[in-house]
């Protein structure tokens, strides 16, 4: 991970894109968030006082417009897979549950006891289920391919519409129609 600065000034923009609407921010070192569908600006300010507190905040959607391109592609079904750098700020256990999240493959699901196995705390469903609801960079770490343990959505920061929309996307840009394919 890139060296953590503690005031780092954060650039945001809102993208809009067809019917969709988040705001994202980044760091110099990389994007650190991407927000919920449609939610107000207030959930990047409140997101932002808790990470990044003391903080400089300037909007400047040409610092944000590489990250934007790459997530305007993802939702438009040309891009599986993100290549931006990313500036992550979590415990050691959040980061390994966010590593674990970007080996999902593109339309295909695990289940939170999948992603326990995976950073090695098969136990520790729960407490991975709390680090994927911390998980600031919606889509682009997608924890939205992350389902229950029998096929069914649960929680997700954006909300189960949002959830739903990229499960379906996904499946578009995949050979396979239907629910969500299971990796294991």
């Amino acid at each position: 991970m890139m060296e953590v600065k503690n005031n780092p000034t954060i650039y945001w923009s809102l993208l809009t894109h067809e019917d969709w609407r988040m705001y994202v921010a980044a760091t110099s070192q990389g994007l650190c968030y991407v927000g919920s569908q449609n939610k107000p600006f207030a959930e990047l300010a409140e997101w932002g006082q808790n990470r990044f507190p003391g903080s400089d905040w300037i909007q400047n959607d040409e610092q944000l417009q590489p990250y934007e391109a790459e997530l305007i592609e993802y939702l438009q079904g040309k891009r599986q897979n993100f290549t931006v750098p990313f500036d992550f700020r979590g415990t050691t256990f959040q980061l390994a549950v966010w590593n674990a999240l970007c080996r999902i493959p593109y339309g295909q699901t695990q289940s939170y006891s999948d992603i326990a196995e995976h950073v090695q705390r098969p136990s520790a469903v729960r407490a991975v289920g709390a680090a994927i609801g911390a998980n600031p960079v919606l889509i682009t770490v997608p924890c939205h391919r992350v389902i229950g343990k029998n096929g069914s959505l649960t929680g997700y920061r954006g909300g189960l519409d949002m959830k739903t929309k990229l499960l379906r996307l996904e499946q578009v840009g995949t050979s396979n129609e239907g629910s969500p394919v299971h990796a294991s």
